[in-house]
């Protein structure tokens, strides 16, 4: 099999637009235009990866324990203490509070929003008015995939891409890809969006069918050239080439696991984090939590950090099960298993990353659709909240090892400091590009300017 050696780019030779198909047949056009067009400085040399808690994580039992709050809203399986003077963390996160110095915690963050689809919509555009995708607003500006390795520039990685196994509904891909003006062409990259797909991205293919992938690939370039003048068709062999040894190369080898040493993959397995059977004995009429098992969290995060190495910029990872009433989940049985997934993986992903030199080049953005009641409601569950949401950040080079913000003395609302969802997109859209060269270049519609300039970023980072 063909692969490319991890490494980090620079993205000043990314382009300011791509419209690469995710079949990879219009490639070679972007490898002309980049020639054409020459580096950009819009782009900095990050990436952000965005943990998505599908369903609501509750502020009390993650990362703000209240426990001198009363019983019926502290944290109900307690806290435990972080690296960090006066902080604690909710009870299932010890191996996250081992690593707070790398961490900003949030406690003041807050959208107003109560309900699934709206919210979460409104969170992965980070309000912005073109309501795409924050890894398609960012695809837009610097190109829709990396012209090197073949890597999409914006990646959906759902617990189906961690395994195949995973039949939960949902599992929030379609949520967290909503509707919007920039269109399909920058919508994320979903490896686990048809058998086809999979297929097609490993290397075991017969010859036919590479033969027949290159004369589709030489037949699309035949239709551009009764279309395009003839500057663009200069060397046109050598892009057609270099397009097609690159969808071999780059998208194959980031998603296969095998390359990685065992020791890695022991420290990314979530695997055993299954729920037990006790849970469905005591609640056999609540049919469906049993399919958010949360086992494949650590393969998600292991890939979303393999997709950066091979050059992505912006990864979604989605954790599932979060609706924690007690219909199904509740705080009682579902944190024991969902947080204890969230604390291996993410902890694996921070010093897989420190351990490789890229803290600062990765920024870690770990949120859901809204937070839960600060009172425990009477079936162990806490529902729907709007006034605060967790909020976690890591690396990007920001200021690490603090809390920003406070709740009050009940979790239900900031006391201090209250951060908005502009904010925070506004943090995350500064750490991946240049605002200040963006704004010059005509070329970006003005929505996605207007994104840059709705807010400021999160004060103190």
């Amino acid at each position: 099999m063909l692969h490319i050696k991890p490494h980090r780019r620079s993205r000043r030779s990314f382009l300011s637009a791509g419209m690469l198909g995710l079949g990879g047949f219009m490639l070679s056009d972007l490898f002309r235009t980049q020639a054409l067009a020459g580096p950009s400085a819009m782009v900095r040399d990050k990436s952000v990866v965005l943990l998505f808690l599908g369903g609501g994580p509750p502020q009390h039992e993650t990362f703000d324990p209240k426990m001198t709050a009363p019983a019926a809203y502290r944290a109900m399986f307690g806290e435990t203490k972080t690296c960090l003077p006066g902080v604690t963390f909710g009870r299932h996160f010890p191996g996250m509070a081992r690593n707070a110095d790398k961490l900003t915690v949030i406690r003041s963050f807050r959208n107003g929003m109560t309900s699934h689809g709206s919210a979460t919509a409104y969170m992965a555009a980070g309000g912005n008015a073109t309501k795409a995708h924050l890894g398609s607003l960012y695809s837009s500006i610097a190109g829709t995939t990396n012209p090197r390795t073949g890597i999409p520039n914006n990646i959906m990685l759902g617990p189906r891409a961690g395994g195949a196994a995973f039949v939960g509904n949902p599992d929030y891909t379609q949520r967290l890809n909503p509707a919007n003006s920039l269109g399909t062409a920058y919508a994320p990259f979903d490896p686990s969006g048809g058998g086809q797909l999979m297929s097609d991205m490993k290397l075991g293919i017969e010859t036919d069918r590479l033969d027949d992938r290159r004369s589709l690939l030489q037949k699309m370039d035949q239709l551009k050239r009764n279309l395009d003048n003839n500057r663009l068709l200069e060397g046109l062999d050598k892009f057609n080439q270099q397009a097609f040894d690159v969808l071999l190369q780059g998208v194959t080898s980031a998603f296969d696991l095998s390359r990685e040493p065992r020791s890695v993959l022991e420290k990314y397995d979530t695997s055993d984090v299954t729920i037990p059977p006790e849970v469905f004995l005591r609640k056999p009429k609540r049919a469906g939590f049993e399919k958010q098992t949360p086992e494949f969290l650590g393969r998600q995060m292991l890939l979303a950090r393999r997709m950066i190495e091979a050059g992505c910029g912006f990864v979604t990872v989605t954790s599932t099960g979060w609706d924690l009433h007690g219909n199904r989940f509740g705080v009682d049985d579902g944190m024991p298993v969902l947080g204890t997934a969230v604390d291996r993986a993410v902890t694996a992903f921070l010093e897989d990353l420190a351990e490789r030199g890229l803290s600062d080049d990765v920024l870690l953005v770990i949120t859901g659709e809204f937070g839960r009641t600060p009172k425990i409601n009477p079936k162990a569950g806490r529902d729907h909240w709007g006034s605060l949401c967790p909020l976690v950040l890591a690396g990007g080079g920001l200021k690490m090892g603090q809390v920003i913000g406070q709740s009050d003395k009940l979790g239900g609302s900031p006391s201090s400091s209250p951060i908005s969802t502009a904010e925070l997109t506004a943090t995350i859209l500064h750490t991946l590009v240049d605002p200040g060269i963006v704004r010059l270049q005509p070329q970006v519609p003005q929505p996605i300017q207007q994104a840059l300039a709705q807010a400021a970023p999160i004060g103190g980072l």
